[in-house]
């Protein structure tokens, strides 16, 4: 029997109930701008993103049901399904467009506009939605029972468990606030050290921690294991192959440093290594655990493409129920027509007929890939880098071939890889809304819409977020280290201009090897060793409060309970720290920054700003613990 016909949503298809309305969306691009904004902000220092879906679903609860007293499962629905498209293009969009930045601070070319960062997410994202259009009825209701789309069924048990968003969403608001007091203190204020490092006299390595709470959340909310993994690849860099590179390398000019390794660790410390020659050993081992990752999900992706393609073939969606409706084909076919002219067109985004043409191809089939992959194994696991660096190899040669060489050739394929890794993201994130929506009842046409709305909120806040952040601090530095647009960066050169210190590059391809060979996944450990370790173990710390949690001698239920409300009050630290730290960048760009360094005037020593910063980060953990343990239930 038909998939369809079996499955019965919690509100049918006869059923009119309120979803597009003024409140949904207002939260919902509030929502993207917070959520989106934040994760740019977390991914350019951590190299990795959190998934805003269940944050938003709990905040629309929270607001729709207890404060507004209203009571439309499929309004809040929207409300998510608007908010967690700024996460998603803020997870595209900074893995590549901070490169354009790098180039910049390089004398290469000019710093890139607003408008062309806007417009290039702006593309990306809109594109990504519309691919995923004519697949809804393949994907989504024809393999009900088949792709379990986890985080989409979870966003759905979440909205059905509605009776508790009150509660929960006081978990993610305290969260923001306890984060955002946290953030100001340490950077803005700055009383207490954001950050404190030791080495024993004589050892060239360096061990540490940073203080800052969104850090530590992306510890508890990936869990032990992978935040040890990324702690071990720190501590390699950090402690092994720093101290190899000092102790042979000591009276050694090795390229691309400029004077001997001596004299650059004498003027830097360990830092300056890091930022001369680990950056490029982390590079190799990002760029070799990406094509690792897409190497064995070739299979996957195989039968994802031609499954979703033959499925799409057999579907012909002739139903009229409202659960069945989407936005007009024709539209879709109109709107990807002028989207691609627009690529070619526009003056502002460096991209040939050719380059167009690509976007169009490959976007087409890593949307097809990331709708169906996330659907199988989790947006988590998706291989979005890996088809990243896949389209940026590809694109950069055959732009080379055809002359389109250069700083011009490397700005639009990274142009052009910047919007396919957006449309892979977006599309990913429209199926997990959808297959919640399909749970619930609702009418997909108009969750489609929603999502095109947030995709638009976001594209702004976004290209207005890097902007801000590089006029800040820039990208590649230590405060915002921009691991994977840094790789994207070295892949276009590499294949362009064939100038890269391929010595260091290797050696990380091989220790990504290495470490795949021992059964360790290599893309969190790739990301340990190309981060400060300080930040690595700020991250451990998070995991190890996790895993006493999940170690409590409590049943399931409560445990899960336990847990999720932490995940929760972690999300709410994210966006909280997020929002101060786009903040504190906007005071830094207009130089007011220095009026509110309380530790420059009052002269406060480093070592009671340290303490300071110790005691701090207790009270941080404990504050974890006490939302995730005590907070009381009902």
């Amino acid at each position: 029997m038909d998939q369809q016909k079996q499955f019965k949503p919690y509100i049918p298809a006869e059923k009119v109930t309120p979803e597009i309305t003024v409140t949904s969306i207002v939260m919902g691009i509030i929502l993207a701008v917070v959520f989106g904004a934040a994760n740019a902000y977390l991914g350019l220092r951590v190299g990795m993103t959190v998934s805003a879906s269940i944050p938003a679903a709990v905040i629309a609860m929270g607001v729709i049901r207890v404060i507004m007293r209203k009571n439309s499962i499929l309004e809040s629905n929207i409300v998510q399904t608007v908010g967690s498209a700024g996460e998603s293009l803020a997870a595209g969009a900074i893995f590549t467009l901070p490169a354009l930045f790098l180039w910049a601070a390089e004398g290469k070319v000019e710093n890139p506009s607003i408008v062309e960062i806007t417009l290039i997410a702006l593309i990306g994202g809109l594109l990504g939605v519309f691919f995923m259009v004519p697949l809804r009825n393949a994907l989504i209701v024809k393999e009900h029972g088949i792709l379990p789309y986890p985080e989409g069924t979870a966003c759905a048990e979440v909205l059905l468990a509605g009776e508790e968003g009150g509660a929960n969403a006081s978990t993610v608001f305290l969260g923001m606030g306890f984060a955002a007091l946290f953030k100001f203190i340490i950077d803005g204020l700055k009383l207490v050290a954001g950050e404190i490092s030791f080495h024993v006299k004589g050892f060239a390595g360096e061990i540490g921690t940073q203080i800052y709470p969104a850090v530590m959340s992306v510890g508890y909310i990936c869990g032990a294991r992978i935040s040890s993994y990324m702690f071990a690849g720190g501590v390699l860099s950090w402690l092994v192959i720093i101290p190899l590179i000092v102790l042979f390398g000591e009276n050694i000019v090795l390229y691309p440093g400029t004077e001997a390794i001596g004299a650059i660790y004498e003027a830097g410390g360990a830092s300056a290594i890091w930022s001369s020659y680990i950056r490029y050993i982390g590079a190799g081992a990002l760029a070799a655990g990406g094509i690792i990752s897409l190497i064995k999900s070739l299979p996957l992706i195989v039968t994802t493409f031609s499954g979703a393609m033959k499925s799409m073939a057999g579907v012909k969606n002739t139903s009229n129920e409202r659960t069945n409706q989407d936005i007009n084909l024709k539209i879709v076919l109109v709107s990807i027509a002028i989207l691609t002219l627009l690529v070619w067109l526009v003056p502002a985004i460096p991209v040939t007929f050719i380059g167009a043409i690509i976007v169009v191809v490959f976007g087409f089939f890593f949307a097809t890939v990331s709708s169906r992959m996330v659907g199988l194994v989790g947006s988590s696991n998706n291989p979005v880098s890996g088809m990243a660096i896949a389209t940026l190899l590809i694109t950069t040669l055959i732009l080379r071939i055809v002359g389109n060489d250069g700083i011009a050739g490397m700005c639009s394929a990274i142009a052009i890889g910047s919007i396919i890794c957006i449309v892979s993201a977006i599309a990913g994130d429209t199926s997990q809304d959808l297959k919640t929506g399909f749970l619930l009842g609702a009418t997909p046409k108009k969750q489609q819409i929603g999502e095109l709305i947030g995709v638009v909120a976001s594209a702004f806040a976004i290209g207005g977020t890097l902007y801000l952040l590089n006029q800040a601090w820039g990208f590649g530095t230590d405060e915002l280290a921009a691991p994977q647009a840094t790789l994207m960066k070295l892949i276009i050169e590499g294949v362009m201009q064939g100038n890269l210190p391929w010595t260091l590059v290797f050696i990380g391809v091989f220790i990504a090897v290495v470490v795949e060979i021992v059964g360790i996944p290599v893309l969190p450990f790739a990301i340990g060793i190309y981060l400060p370790v300080q930040l690595n173990a700020c991250i451990m710390v998070g995991g190890l409060v996790r895993l006493c949690l999940d170690r409590l001698k409590r049943n399931e239920e409560e445990k899960k309970s336990i847990v999720n409300d932490g995940i929760l009050f972690c999300s709410g630290m994210i966006a909280g720290e997020g929002l101060v730290g786009i903040l504190l960048a906007l005071l830094a760009v207009f130089g007011i920054d220095s009026a509110l360094n309380l530790s420059a005037k009052l002269g406060i020593p480093s070592v009671v700003s340290n303490v300071g910063g110790l005691v701090l980060f207790g009270i941080i953990i404990l504050t974890v613990l006490k939302f995730s343990l005590w907070r009381k239930r009902k």
